[in-house]
C-alpha cells in the first residue's frame, strides 16, 4: 500500500511538472476551466458532463504524452535529427487531433445551448 501511495505521489509531481514547465499545457487548463465554467452556466446534462470530462482527460493526458516523449527524445539526442523531428512531430500531431475532437465535442454540447440562450434575448 505504501508503494501505491508513493506512485500516487510521484503522478502528481508530473502533473505539477506539466503545469509548471509546458505552456501549452497550461493553455490547455484554462480551456478546461472555461469549458467547465459553461457546462455549469448552460446546465450541461449528465451525459454532456460525461463527454466533457473524457474530452479534458483525454487532451491533458495525450499532452503530458507529447511532454514525456519530447523530453526523452531531447534527453537520446546530442544534437538535431531529423529522426528525433519526426518522432516530436507526431507526438505533437496525437496533441493536435485529440485537441480538434474536444473541440468538436464542445461545439456539438454548447453550440445549441448558446443559440437558444441567445433566442431568448
Amino acid at each position: 500500500m505504501k508503494n501505491r501511495i508513493r506512485s500516487f505521489g510521484f503522478a502528481l509531481e508530473g502533473l505539477l511538472a506539466l503545469v509548471k514547465d509546458e505552456p501549452n499545457a497550461r493553455i490547455h487548463i484554462v480551456a478546461a476551466m472555461i469549458a467547465i465554467a459553461a457546462g455549469f452556466f448552460l446546465h450541461v446534462s449528465s451525459t454532456e458532463w460525461i463527454c466533457i470530462a473524457f474530452a479534458i482527460a483525454a487532451v491533458i493526458a495525450t499532452e503530458a504524452i507529447n511532454t514525456a516523449i519530447e523530453n526523452m527524445a531531447d534527453f537520446a539526442a546530442d544534437g538535431y535529427d531529423e529522426r528525433i523531428k519526426k518522432i516530436k512531430d507526431v507526438a505533437a500531431g496525437a496533441v493536435l487531433v485529440v485537441a480538434m475532437g474536444a473541440c468538436i465535442t464542445g461545439l456539438i454540447i454548447f453550440t445549441p445551448k448558446i443559440i437558444a440562450l441567445c433566442s431568448m434575448n
